[in-house]
């Protein structure tokens, strides 16, 4: 699938600094002839992967004398890292955190090992309790696996219940986007220093982008029509991102243009924000009374809509393999366990049930413990990830699968190049028609190799 076009577009960008999370020592990947084996793993900085890089090297490396050197990297560096590594072959990583959108482009493109054969082999990780959604989402052209989920999600709504409650509003469970914005002005400084809402704002076709594009869906617009026709500048795609910058300018979070769901996730359990619309996995983080505020104070709501039934997206952050590891077998160990049963029980025990990394199994679903701990999101993040369509996610028929985003090797390119001018229209820089009618350019420009 133009590997060559893909790998110039996909090698444009160059990671900033990394954080090495170092478990039994640093170092790259090589065997040790007397200490068993190493493996690099590169994962993105969310509180689930910050969780298994403390857990590892005490349960993991302790129990099968492999260590693990975990480079932890924010989404936007993280992205741009492991598309250079593995686009360019350069085979610095065993392992890396990638997701729906790069499975089935770096498949095709002969980049990836295929994981299906390891999980048959072990009966215990139960591949058929796997959730359908997650398969598919990560399976190649010939049906096999390609990345193991490590947690699975949807998006939704999630609000501060004493600040509803103190304004007499009820959030509805299926809420739409007007409904949203009339709420977030009643409850813009409820609270000292409070906004209305927080919304994602950075540029990143899986920051900005992932948020924005669930909106666009449900105002009736799309990056492409299905005989690919750009439509970045079409009335539903204006109307739905001036909706969208005018909320976020009005009611949304300080230096919003800056926001992507680490500061969300922050201003959200720190109570600087009455609500937020983002991805479920948050739910677990916010229920966290170790480092939340809010924690057992939040609501929850299915994403809201406007022309569509149901608007959450469907993301699985996932454990792959590039094919350049010389370490397969260390690297798929390490993989097994860490999207197993057994492990999902392990961060329960040791760190609480709330925190378990769901959304990919439904046996989760029947634990007693994760049952208590998820009550108040745990049936909507199910039923939004169980009922999202990535092959008609919006009021027209799409040229590829996808949710939140469009799944050729472009879009990581043009998504990221349009939630720029987006942003920069946050940020009051710029105004939306001229980002849109930018992005209009830069979209008909990739049409053009399908077409």
């Amino acid at each position: 699938m133009r590997t060559r076009r893909m790998t110039h577009v996909l090698v444009t960008a160059t990671a900033a600094g990394s954080l090495l999370v170092a478990c039994s020592g640093a170092g790259g990947s090589s065997n040790s002839d007397g200490g068993g084996k190493s493996i690099n793993v590169l994962m993105v900085g969310n509180p689930q992967m910050e969780d298994i890089a403390k857990l590892t090297k005490d349960t993991f490396t302790k129990d099968t004398g492999i260590k693990v050197n975990f480079t932890v990297l924010p989404e936007n560096e993280l992205r741009d890292k492991v598309t250079q590594d593995v686009a360019t072959q350069a085979g610095q990583y065993d392992v890396a955190t990638i997701g729906a959108y790069e499975v089935p482009v770096w498949e095709k493109n002969g980049w990836l090992h295929e994981l299906s054969s390891y999980a048959d082999k072990d009966a215990s990780f139960d591949k058929a309790d796997l959730l359908k959604p997650m398969v598919t989402s990560l399976s190649g052209s010939d049906g096999k696996l390609y990345a193991l989920p490590f947690y699975g999600e949807s998006s939704m709504l999630m609000y501060n219940k004493d600040v509803m409650q103190a304004k007499g509003i009820t959030v509805p469970e299926r809420p739409t986007w007007q409904q949203i914005a009339d709420i977030a002005a009643k409850v813009d400084g409820a609270e000292p220093g409070m906004r209305g809402i927080c919304l994602r704002g950075l540029a990143g076709w899986g920051e900005l982008g992932a948020s924005l594009t669930t909106v666009v869906n449900t105002f009736g617009g799309t990056w492409f029509t299905k005989d690919w026709k750009a439509q970045v500048n079409s009335p539903e795609f204006k109307k739905a991102t001036n909706f969208y910058v005018d909320l976020v300018r009005k009611h949304g979070e300080a230096g919003a243009a800056q926001a992507g769901f680490t500061e969300c996730l922050n201003a959200m359990s720190q109570k600087k924000v009455a609500m937020w619309y983002d991805a479920t996995s948050a739910a677990g983080s916010l229920e966290d009374p170790a480092s939340s505020k809010i924690a057992g104070h939040v609501g929850y709501a299915y994403a809201p809509t406007v022309a569509t039934k149901s608007s959450g997206w469907l993301w699985s952050w996932a454990w792959a393999m590039p094919k350049t590891t010389k370490n397969a077998d260390a690297a798929s160990q390490f993989m097994l366990w860490a999207s197993s049963k057994e492990y999902e029980k392990l961060v329960g025990e040791k760190l609480g049930w709330s925190r378990v990394p769901a959304g990919k199994r439904a046996s989760t679903y029947e634990i007693p413990e994760y049952q208590k701990a998820a009550a108040s999101f745990g049936d909507i993040t199910l039923k939004s990830i169980e009922g999202a369509d990535p092959a008609n996610p919006g009021v027209q028929p799409r040229p590829t699968v996808g949710i939140q985003y469009v799944a050729i090797p472009e879009f990581q390119d043009l998504g990221t190049k349009v939630t720029q001018e987006i942003s920069a229209a946050i940020a009051g820089k710029t105004s939306v028609d001229k980002a849109l009618n930018d992005g209009q350019k830069l979209a008909e420009d990739v049409a053009k190799n399908y077409q």
